[in-house]
């Protein structure tokens, strides 16, 4: 734009009636982002009541056997993650681990991890990630107050959980930095569960020695992708398209303006010169052609 195409531009969008229009399309433009906010906060409200809806839904629902949901080095789809299980094993492998950075209840932690080695059904023999629940710190007696004692069958129930993708290698060998079957493998061999399982209720193991915290059950995984309610969404974005809309509107106005204007000096320009008398253009040609 030069720099006669930009005073064009300031004197058409400076005229009182423009900026009267621009006044009222701009406060237009606000109630419509004011009106969009809106909607987006209450899409995050509805998608946490939904969310929240469904775990208890999941929480509530009856557990069926493992083997009926999922498989050993199978990845969960969306629709099995928080699935309530039932499962039968030995928790005889002796490696436990504490997965850093864990919140609970506002604090953060650590899941305390242990593996199941499966007792019963067509996989018998492979080993599920259990999260027996959270800790404040990591305490070596959780070790040996596992359920069944690392030696008897037990029967647990939980809710089902994806692996998770392998963190950088801490410096502690008992130290993980998610949930991940990538990093279990190396230690507990196949065949293994790609999924993980949270322990629905306290362990009922043997008693932890006096003044060390209980591990508490953290409860199903949060449903991914249900944060917002995409109605309310669509919503938000309508709004913002309203706004977006009002001044793009200005904005033709003002160029119509400029189009406008210069229409108006073309024919001032183009038009004869009557104050001195001086002959259109059209005249001088008839008056050379008589002589």
């Amino acid at each position: 734009m030069d720099e006669r195409t930009g005073r064009d531009w300031l004197r058409a969008a400076t005229t009182p009636r423009l900026i009267g229009i621009f006044l009222i399309l701009v406060i237009g433009a606000a109630v419509c982002l004011r009106l969009g906010l809106w909607q987006l906060d209450r899409a995050q409200i509805r998608g946490e009541q939904a969310a929240a809806v469904e775990v208890a839904e999941l929480e509530s629902a009856e557990p069926v056997p493992l083997a009926s949901v999922v498989g050993p080095q199978t990845q969960l789809n969306q629709d099995m993650v928080g699935t309530p299980v039932v499962l039968e094993g030995v928790f005889d492998q002796p490696e436990q681990f504490y997965v850093v950075n864990q919140a609970h209840e506002g604090e953060t932690g650590y899941y305390v991890l242990n593996g199941l080695t499966l007792t019963s059904g067509e996989h018998s023999g492979a080993v599920v990630p259990i999260v027996r629940g959270w800790v404040p710190e990591p305490d070596e007696a959780y070790a040996q107050a596992l359920p069944g004692a690392g030696q008897e069958e037990v029967t647990v129930t939980g809710y089902l959980g994806p692996s998770q993708g392998a963190e950088e290698q801490l410096p502690e060998p008992d130290m993980l930095g998610s949930v991940s079957a990538a990093e279990l493998v190396n230690v507990w061999g196949t065949p293994i569960y790609s999924a993980h399982v949270r322990l629905a209720e306290p362990e009922p193991g043997p008693g932890l020695p006096p003044g060390t915290p209980q591990i508490q059950v953290v409860g199903a995984p949060q449903i991914e992708n249900a944060g917002l309610n995409l109605q309310n969404l669509a919503y938000a974005g309508e709004w913002w398209i309203f706004g977006a809309f009002a001044l793009f509107l200005w904005w033709r106005m003002v160029r119509d303006e400029v189009r406008h204007q210069r229409r108006e000096r073309e024919k001032a320009a183009a038009a004869p010169d009557r104050d001195t008398g001086s002959p259109a253009p059209s005249e001088q040609l008839s008056g050379s052609a008589a002589s």
